[in-house]
């Protein structure tokens, strides 16, 4: 898959009060990167707590359901966006669904 875009994901997790999310983040942008997924569900087996929204929006866990990384999946073009990555209380101001 190729992954739109790691930048998000670096700017994240070099602020200070996000550095713990650094390990999890490479973890995950390294298993996106190397995988074929086809469908939701191929994501799901491999990250159970993952929620499948509706329009191919997909939310992560990271550091233990302390942030959420929500991307939206192509999955016919094998591209994932990076739509937000933040806390809980930034994810719960957004339409994940819709961004």
């Amino acid at each position: 898959m190729h992954v739109i875009s790691r930048k998000t994901l670096i700017d994240f997790y070099t602020i200070k009060d996000f550095s713990d999310s650094k390990g999890q983040l490479e973890s995950w942008y390294y298993e996106a990167k190397n995988r074929d997924w086809a469908s939701p569900a191929e994501v799901k087996e491999k990250y159970r707590s993952a929620s499948i929204l509706k329009n191919n929006r997909i939310v992560f866990n990271i550091a233990g359901n302390k942030y959420r990384l929500a991307v939206r999946v192509n999955f016919e073009s094998k591209t994932i966006f990076i739509r937000l990555i933040g806390t809980h209380k930034e994810y719960d101001k957004i339409d994940a669904e819709n961004i």
